[in-house]
């Protein structure tokens, strides 16, 4: 009997280093979306696009909340020790300069996205619209607070907000268009 358990014991350990070593995995492959999704710029109106919000979303609809935050955060050490994950760049410089603020925005976001998702907000287009809205709110609500800090908040408002609506928006819509479907196909 003793053996059963010591075997169950191992066993159980086992499964937690798979689970571990899928988390390290799904963490890493979170990051090199989000380095390849800030290089990429797509032609919008009124300013060019990032995807980078948008792999936030789907980080965060996908993934749990412990997950979501450990991806963003390596994301944001990778950049910090220098890799070149962010926009123009890596380096400490990107995580106190002007747009610092909307990357902490977006570790945070991440995490409210994760906990409206495992709340079942990833499941219907309704309720993933109100969780990615509630997301963008945060990246946007730090990204302003920390450049309007350095520019005036007005100015924050003109040059750090306004123009990345509609861009916003689109990206909102095709999260939702493609998370909940999916949902819907895998339950089939």
């Amino acid at each position: 009997m003793n053996n059963d358990r010591i075997l169950i014991n191992k066993l159980k350990s086992f499964e937690s280093v798979n689970s571990n070593f899928l988390n390290i995995v799904l963490a890493l492959f979170g990051t090199l979306l989000l380095a390849i999704s800030s290089k990429v710029q797509v032609p919008f109106w009124p300013v060019p696009m990032t995807m980078q919000t948008f792999v936030i979303f789907l980080i965060g609809m996908t993934y749990s909340v412990r997950l979501s935050f450990a991806t963003v955060a390596l994301y944001l050490l990778e950049g910090a020790a220098g890799l070149p994950v962010f926009a123009s760049g890596g380096g400490i410089a990107y995580l106190t300069g002007p747009t610092a603020g909307y990357l902490y925005g977006m570790l945070l976001a991440s995490v409210v996205i994760s906990h409206f998702a495992n709340l079942g907000f990833s499941k219907t287009y309704l309720k993933s619209v109100i969780s990615l809205i509630a997301g963008s709110i945060v990246i946007f609500s730090i990204g302003i607070l920390y450049l309007g800090s350095i520019i005036g908040y007005q100015k924050a408002i003109v040059a750090g907000l306004l123009p990345f609506i509609p861009s916003e928006l689109f990206k909102i819509a095709l999260a939702v268009a493609l998370i909940p479907t999916i949902q819907k196909i895998i339950k089939k």
